[in-house]
């Protein structure tokens, strides 16, 4: 919200010569947080000027330009920049006639931009300053010529200081205002925030507007509501007011035109000017209709099926059923509360004006403003609350100034519905210092709540509020609190460190999460977060290990309409971050990702629960009901390795990423677990045939790792080998121990080979498993070497050897005793697998 000081201190007691930074200070004492500081950033001398006369002169490139005497200052005296009271000054405009009064920027004033004025030769002339346009001035857009102050309804003597007699030595603060407190989105609410925090004298902006009485032939309303959003009525109070006998071409006011152009609105033409300034001064959003181009009375309701509305922006819109309406005899004139219809708009040929001030419903107005993506500073004050008493107030101020500036004559006005009442909150004894922790006395506290406008009644229990009609934000007891330490003082309350509880900190999920990235990024991948998004397609190849249809959870409002689906694997994110870095040049490459995925059930309830409304805390039950609709939500961990895991250097080959490195991910994820995993041969229809193995925990299978498809591969444009795995990470977290440390052994190992010969088909590691499990505790260390297949072994069959390494924890072993735990594994390993030592 921006504020012009010169209109705020209309309201509250400004001492002279306060400087925007002294405001802005003050209300940072009670919450509102500084933003920026704007001004029109011009500097004199800038006077108000007199066409003495001007000779038309053409020039070779075809312009046509004016070389102007111009008085700048009285018969006798000197000009504002030192100079001649008459300054020639070329101009290329010609909207401007002899006698007119214009503003003339002299040598050495700046214009916005920085633009400085200087004279200077041009045009065969030297120009002594310029004669300036309105958006040369930083007053508006039009540049088609130079601004003319009989426009503006001015008449000013010559050398007058046009920054003064223009509201161009105005200064706006701006400040954020915090969707709970869009009071402060007036000068009103921001003027009474001052007040609070400097204890100047608040004048309220609505004593200032002339309320006419309500007649009974006033314009016919109706509120007719027959959809209420959770209950609540869509319009619970609509005011009128009708002017008649406008004249739409009058100027806006300069005055006017500076503080609405601080304040960030632009200036388009007096009527319309008028409903913004009331809006910015009132915190009330107003429209103004065309009386002449209304057929019937207003009735406000709700949108039937198939209905449009062509908006003030010329775009034709398709309406909700929940978009709440104003229509007339036709039918929609208009968004109630976000935008009005463009046949109705007030324009030149205005000459009677229906004004209305109307209280909407928030969450109404701000579902429409997001549906039809129309955001207005009419939506932005409606969702965060307008105080609903001003209305009729708000319509006769609008009509008030019509009067007064384009030379109206008001008539009667009409108000339908009632404004909603406020429920008492009681605020016990004592509750604002147990709460904030610093002493509050019971005056303090009651004169806090009655400074803000609350009506406060003492008990013996405490003290009954009735909060304020502009302050829909004080429901709670706690919110009384916050507004007793907001107005004694942020101040009193001491900067406390609090101390952490012991025994808390990251849980054990937490912490073994953790461990797991720390793991990964020590062995060198790179952790990346993808979108979560992914297409229909992508889930089926990813999320399903053989490609058959399965559940997925669809996004109502997307981000992108070509990813509407939650994801069932993190894989298609790691192959798009793959994607990119590949398309910029990066070709090895090692990443991760911790995630959710998304896995709803076959037949599930996702989305049946009936959502509650806004208005309340939902019971049990209904959140139980949405619990059970969610999907299942599992932590995932996915790897992809491409490229080289080993660069090329003098007298080093380098060495390709492949099934090995993703096993080994794998490997070290399960080691920051604690927990040992085990590989199979496995498929998956999106993974190499033949090098893809299943990960096993405990005999269940929670994941896979391989090759990607070539096909795949070649279709995403990846090089040819990419390994990847996935596994399911709260699984491996849920079976994980804590690791051991070991001490040393001291005395010397024996290190011996075992070579077995076993079919085929057999897994090494169902060998491996029999081996170790047979030689038992002297075993500290087994790992294969060798898979060898050819001559000398049947065709059928392989030679697996195994490098064996023993030690006991108290003495030297000796050769016999190796040799016999070695054979002990063998032995276990042909029981279960059939294998023989290799002669």
């Amino acid at each position: 919200m921006r504020v012009p000081l010169s209109w705020l201190a209309e309201y509250v007691e400004l001492v002279p010569g306060t400087t925007p930074e002294e405001v802005h200070a003050a209300l940072v004492k009670v919450g509102l947080e500084e933003e920026d500081v704007h001004t029109f950033e011009v500097q004199g001398p800038i006077v108000v000027g007199e066409v003495l006369d001007f000779v038309e002169e053409p020039q070779s490139n075809g312009k046509i330009i004016r070389w102007c005497q111009v008085r700048v200052a009285p018969d006798g005296e000197q000009a504002a920049d030192g100079g001649e009271a008459v300054h020639g000054i070329v101009c290329g405009a010609r909207n401007f006639f002899v006698g007119d009064q214009v503003v003339v920027t002299l040598p050495g004033s700046v214009l916005p931009g920085p633009f400085p004025i200087a004279a200077r030769k041009t045009y065969g002339h030297v120009s002594d300053g310029m004669i300036a346009s309105a958006r040369e001035l930083g007053l508006g857009e039009d540049h088609d010529g130079i601004l003319r102050l009989s426009t503006l309804g001015i008449e000013a003597p010559v050398g007058t200081d046009a920054i003064a007699l223009l509201g161009l030595d105005d200064a706006a603060i701006e400040i954020n205002v915090t969707p709970d407190r869009g009071y402060a989105f007036s000068i009103r609410g921001v003027a009474r925030e001052y007040a609070h925090a400097t204890g100047a004298r608040f004048r309220d902006p609505v004593e200032r507007a002339e309320v006419a009485d309500v007649s009974g032939d006033a314009f016919p309303v109706e509120i007719r509501d027959e959809a209420p959003i959770r209950g609540k009525i869509g319009a619970s109070v609509f005011a009128t007011r009708i002017v008649r006998g406008v004249d739409p071409s009058r100027p806006t006011p300069p005055w006017m035109i500076a503080r609405l152009k601080l304040a960030g609105i632009r200036s388009l033409s007096l009527l319309v000017d008028i409903t913004n300034y009331v809006m910015l001064e009132l915190g009330q959003p107003i429209h103004g209709y065309d009386l002449d181009r209304l057929q019937g009375g207003i009735v406000v309701r709700r949108a039937q099926p198939g209905e449009q509305l062509t908006t003030l922006d010329e775009k034709e819109r398709t309406l909700d059923a929940e978009d709440l309406l104003i229509t007339d005899d036709r039918g929609p004139i208009g968004l109630a509360g976000v935008m009005g219809g463009a046949d109705t708009e007030m324009g030149e040929s205005t000459r009677n004006v229906l004004i209305e001030a109307a209280n909407f419903d928030p969450v109404s107005i701000a579902r429409t403003a997001r549906r039809h993506k129309l955001p207005s500073e009419a939506s932005k004050r409606f969702e965060r609350g307008v105080d609903p008493q001003i209305a009729e107030a708000a319509a006769a101020r609008v009509a008030q100034l019509m009067v007064e500036l384009a030379g109206g004559t008001a008539d009667t006005g009409s108000i339908v519905g009632e404004a909603p009442g406020r429920t008492a909150i009681l605020l016990p004894h004592g509750f604002v210092t147990a709460l904030v922790g610093v002493e509050a006395t019971d005056d303090e506290v009651h004169d806090a709540l009655a400074e803000i406008g609350g009506a406060v009644t003492g008990t013996d229990a405490g003290f009954e509020v009735v909060p304020p009609s502009w302050r829909p934000d004080l429901q709670l007891k706690q919110d009384l609190a916050e507004e007793v330490a907001r107005l004694v003082g942020y101040h009193r309350i001491p900067s406390v460190l609090p101390v952490a509880p012991p025994g808390r900190g990251l849980t054990r999920s937490q912490r073994l999460r953790k461990q797991v990235a720390d793991v990964l990024a020590g062995a060198g991948a790179t952790e990346v977060l993808a979108f979560p998004f992914v297409t229909a397609d992508e889930n089926l190849r990813f999320g399903s290990v053989d490609g058959a249809s399965v559940p997925q959870v669809k996004v109502a409002n997307a981000l992108d309409a070509s990813t509407p689906y939650l994801r069932r694997s993190l894989l298609p994110g790691l192959i798009d971050v793959a994607r990119r870095n590949l398309s910029r040049g990066f070709t090895d490459l090692d990443l991760f990702e911790l995630g959710l995925v998304f896995l709803p059930a076959v037949g599930g309830t996702l989305g049946s629960a009936e959502l509650p409304v806004g208005a309340a805390l939902p019971a049990d039950a209904a959140l139980a009901a949405l619990n059970a609709g969610l999907p299942a939500q599992p932590r995932h961990a996915a790897v992809l390795v491409l490229g080289d895991v080993v660069d090329k250097a003098p007298g080093q080959l380098p060495v390709a990423a492949g099934l090995a490195d993703a096993l080994d991910r794998v490997r070290e994820i399960a080691f920051a677990a604690g927990v040992e995993v085990e590989f199979a041969q496995g498929s998956h229809h999106a993974l190499h045939p033949g090098r893809t193995a299943e990960i096993r925990l405990g005999g269940a299978v929670i994941g896979y790792a391989g090759e990607l498809h070539p096909a795949i591969a070649d279709e995403l444009d990846l090089p040819r080998v990419v390994a990847v795995a996935e596994l399911d990470l709260d699984a491996v977290i849920a079976a994980g121990e804590p690791i051991e440390a070991h001490a040393l052994g001291t005395f010397p190992a024996a290190t011996q080979d075992l070579s077995l010969v076993v079919a085929r088909d057999v897994p090494a590691a169902e060998v491996e498993r029999a081996v170790r499990e047979g030689a038992d505790e002297l075993l500290e260390h087994l790992a294969l070497v060798d898979d060898y297949r050819g001559a000398g072994v049947a065709g059928d069959r392989k030679s697996l050897t195994f490098a064996l390494r023993f030690r006991a924890p108290d003495r030297t072993l000796t050769a016999a005793e190796a040799s016999e735990a070695k054979l002990a594994g063998a032995a276990l390993a042909g029981e279960r697998t059939g294998a023989a030592i290799r002669e």
